[in-house]
């Protein structure tokens, strides 16, 4: 394969990649403020929305604090002797893997008992799916214009009432679906082509 065609498929894979990518946040724990004594981290958290395979970052004075992820029980009693994990850097990021809540504190005495501890809670990440096609009816629900025939003599035929309705609102998850069927057809092109190279 020529030169062009191997930039090609390097470009294409390297698209794959970033947009694979793309869906992953990163949150930045205490936003400017960072990990430190006297923010309020649930509120704080109360508005992410955080899902499977995003990262949480603390930043914070190497030595002065450190992040322990511990058990629920752990974090309500504030006991690091137990962590999950546990990193004194002053930059420590924190992918999430698993679903449900995920619990932090601070180990250093007092500090977590003076509000340096935080939950949250992850979601499941969710598969993309196609958009659902809207069911379109074989014949149009539009009203029969025409009166009917009046059942007694001499009553008066009513005129047909037709109600429209407002449109139906696309949803976002068909962009969702949108968007995982290109980054797949990407996917797939990139895949052959590699293979071509190699």
């Amino acid at each position: 394969m020529d030169s062009g065609g191997k930039c090609l498929a390097l470009a294409a894979l390297l698209l794959v990649s970033c947009a694979s990518t793309a869906y992953a946040a990163k949150y930045t724990v205490g936003d400017t403020s960072g990990w430190t004594t006297g923010a309020d981290y649930t509120t704080w958290a109360s508005d992410k929305k955080i899902k499977v395979g995003d990262t949480l970052v603390f930043n914070y004075a190497g030595g002065a604090h450190n992040v322990a992820e511990v058990s629920a029980a752990d974090y309500a009693s504030c006991s690091a002797a137990n962590a999950l994990s546990s990193d004194g850097s002053g930059a420590t990021t924190v992918a999430l893997k698993t679903a449900g809540k995920h619990y932090f504190i601070c180990g250093v005495t007092g500090h977590c008992s003076n509000g340096m501890k935080l939950v949250v809670n992850v979601a499941a990440a969710t598969a993309a799916s196609p958009p659902k096609a809207s069911p379109t009816p074989d014949t149009p629900d539009t009203p029969s214009t025409t009166p009917a025939s009046p059942s007694t003599p001499g009553a008066t035929p009513k005129t047909p009432t037709t109600v429209l309705a407002p449109p139906a609102k696309q949803s976002e998850s068909g962009a969702t679906g949108l968007r995982a069927t290109a980054l797949a057809g990407l996917g797939a092109i990139a895949g052959l082509v590699a293979a071509r190279l190699f």
